[in-house]
């Protein structure tokens, strides 16, 4: 059996931290306009991970929802973005990419939302393109990997 180190990561301050002892289900871009103001960045890179396997030190706290069915987590120290459960991608939390230690080793295998991506910003590369939502594709079991 392989055995997976642990994935871990932190917020920009440093206060809050966590690990993962499995591998993400999938990783992906986003180009929606909510991962674009929550990131702060023309496009948005996030890791899925089982629901619970997420271990966060000290505990973030309730969630913020401000759209029904997405709660979103966030450091109360710095304000960086810890994670987010999407009703409509049940048993998975995402957590963007750019907080987790071993994101080099975590390549996105696809695009989501491409089409609402900004003009200018040129991803040269041949993952799949999601034109609108990549829920099929990022939903648990699903043949994307």
């Amino acid at each position: 059996m392989d055995k997976t180190p642990p994935i871990t990561g932190r917020c920009y301050c440093g206060k809050t931290r966590f690990s993962v002892s499995a591998l993400p289900s999938v990783v992906s871009y986003c180009h929606c306009s909510d991962c674009r103001r929550v990131s702060g960045a023309p496009v948005a890179a996030f890791a899925a991970f089982a629901d619970g396997s997420v271990r966060y030190t000290p505990d973030p706290g309730a969630p913020v929802s401000h759209f029904n069915g997405v709660e979103r987590w966030f450091c109360d120290a710095c304000g960086s973005p810890l994670g987010a459960r999407y009703d409509y991608l049940p048993g998975q939390i995402y957590v963007p990419l750019g907080l987790i230690d071993q994101a080099a080793d975590l390549p996105p295998s696809l695009h989501s939302h491409a089409a609402s991506g900004m003009p200018w910003l040129h991803i040269q590369d041949e993952l799949a393109r999601n034109e609108k939502s990549a829920r099929d594709t990022l939903r648990p079991g699903s043949a994307q990997k």
